[in-house]
């Protein structure tokens, strides 16, 4: 599959999920053990001191590791997650970028930072870590 077709795939994929369209996530860019998941925040994204809900940071994280496991395994779906808030996620747009860190035919690690971005500059707020594992006959 190549790069253009991947993403194609890939943004099908986020078009399907109904949270990711409620929440507007788009696909900026995916390959084989790499993505990035964008999010333009929202006044109906933050919480009441003005920042993104730690549950949107969550989701965001939760997503871009499982589209770079899926990116080795093939369809996939998360099989556990740790994230931590690093600061309050501040900005108008949120970026996730994931990466596979060692894949298996049943496994793959992946590593996420979500960074918030303001006036043009990123401050990361999150890190994450999954396990990702492939989908079987759901």
């Amino acid at each position: 599959m190549t790069l253009t077709e991947m993403i194609e795939f890939g943004r099908k994929i986020l078009a399907a999920q109904p949270f990711s369209a409620l929440l507007g996530t788009e696909l900026t860019r995916l390959e084989k053990g790499h993505v990035e998941l964008r999010l333009a925040l929202r006044d109906d994204h933050r919480q009441q001191h003005g920042f993104a809900h730690g549950g949107v940071v969550a989701y965001l994280a939760d997503n871009a590791l499982t589209y770079a496991g899926g990116s080795a395994l093939g369809d996939a779906v998360t099989l556990e997650m740790k994230i931590n808030y690093v600061r309050p996620a501040v900005g108008d747009t949120l970026i996730a970028r994931a990466d596979v860190v060692s894949a298996g035919k049943t496994q793959a690690v992946c590593r996420c930072g979500v960074f918030a971005v303001k006036d043009g500059e990123e401050k990361l707020c999150a890190a994450a870590q999954g396990t990702i594992t492939p989908v079987k006959g759901a």
